[in-house]
C-alpha cells in the first residue's frame, strides 16, 4: 500500500483524467475510442486515456492483456484501425514511427534493443542522429563543424547518462553491461531524443529490490528535471503504486478501471482481473 500523497485527478470534458496542476494546459497525450483489430479480432477496443503535460501514469494488467500493443499503437509500430492519437493536441494519423519520435515520443521495449557492440556513449549518441546539424560532406572531412557537433553530443550524453552514474560506464560496450545497467541504458537512450512523453515497456524487469527502488527514483527525478509526461507498463505493483498518479487497468484489450492507486486497489474488477473471481460457498 503506498504512503505517498496521492495526486488529485480531475475529469476532462472527454472521458479521461489528468493531474489538476495539469489541467491548465492541454494533455501531453490523449487517446479516444483507440482500437485495433487483427483478422477480425479486437486486439484493443475503446481505449480512452489522457497523460497530464508532467504526469507519470500506468498501464497494468495480466499478460496478454493488450498494453504493449498499446505503446505500438502510440508509436506507430500498428496503425490504429479505429479512434485518435492527440499529441499535444495534434492528430498523429499521418505521421511514420520515425515521425512521433521526432514529434515528442520516445520508448523503451520489454526486449533490450541497445547495439551491443557499441560503447554505452556511442548507444545514446545514436538516438541523437537526427539533432546533428553538420553535413555530410562536413562528416566525411571531418571538418571542424562536424567535430563542434561531436562534442555537443558528448556533453549531452555524459549529462544524461549521469542521471543513472553511469558516467563512468561511457566507454564499456553495452553488451558487457550487468541485466539491470542495460535496462537503464535503454532509458537514457529515449531519453536523448528529447521527448515530451517517455513510454518505458516494463523497466524492472529482471532488476533486484535495491535496482527498483533506485529505478523509481530515477523516473520521478527525470520527470521532475525534463518535465515531461511518463506512461509506464509494469508488474512490478510496488514500485507501480508508489510513483504513478494515474493508473487504467487493462483486461482483455478493454480499460477496465481508471483511477488514482488506492482506487485502483480497491476496485473488485482489477482484484477479479488478478486473483480471479471468488467461488460461491
Amino acid at each position: 500500500m503506498s504512503t505517498k500523497k496521492e495526486t488529485v485527478l480531475v475529469p476532462m470534458p472527454s472521458v479521461n483524467m489528468i493531474p489538476e496542476r495539469d489541467f491548465d494546459k492541454s494533455p501531453a497525450l490523449e487517446c479516444i475510442n483507440l482500437g485495433i483489430s487483427f483478422g477480425g479480432l479486437k486486439a484493443v477496443e475503446n481505449f480512452n486515456i489522457a497523460l497530464g503535460r508532467t504526469e507519470i501514469s500506468g498501464l497494468i494488467g495480466p499478460n496478454g492483456a493488450g498494453k504493449t500493443t498499446v505503446f505500438n499503437l502510440l508509436t506507430k509500430v500498428y496503425e490504429p484501425t479505429e479512434g485518435t492519437i492527440l499529441l499535444e493536441g495534434k492528430d498523429t494519423k499521418s505521421l511514420t514511427t520515425a515521425q512521433v519520435n521526432q514529434a515528442g515520443i520516445a520508448r523503451t521495449f520489454q526486449n533490450i534493443r541497445l547495439f551491443q557492440n557499441l560503447t554505452v556513449e556511442d548507444n545514446v549518441k545514436v538516438a541523437m542522429d537526427s539533432q546533428m546539424k553538420y553535413s555530410l560532406l562536413s562528416g566525411i572531412l571531418r571538418l571542424p563543424s562536424y567535430w563542434k557537433e561531436e562534442r555537443v553530443a558528448r556533453e549531452r550524453a555524459m549529462e544524461l547518462l549521469s542521471i543513472f552514474n553511469m558516467q563512468d560506464l561511457a566507454d564499456t560496450k553495452a553488451g558487457s553491461l550487468p541485466y539491470g545497467a542495460q535496462r537503464r541504458l535503454e532509458i537514457v537512450r529515449a531519453m536523448a531524443t528529447n521527448p515530451t512523453i517517455l513510454l518505458l515497456d516494463e523497466p524492472a524487469a529482471g532488476m533486484n529490490p535495491s535496482e527498483t527502488a533506485e529505478l523509481m527514483e530515477n523516473i520521478s527525478h527525470i520527470r521532475d528535471m525534463f518535465h515531461i509526461a511518463i506512461l509506464l507498463i509494469e508488474h512490478d505493483m510496488n514500485l507501480v503504486m508508489n510513483i504513478c498518479e494515474g493508473i487504467a487497468v487493462m483486461n482483455f484489450g478493454r480499460i477496465i478501471a481508471k483511477g488514482t492507486p488506492s482506487q485502483i486497489q480497491a476496485n473488485p474488477a482489477v482484484i477479479e482481473a488478478y486473483l480471479g473471481k471468488k467461488k460461491e460457498a
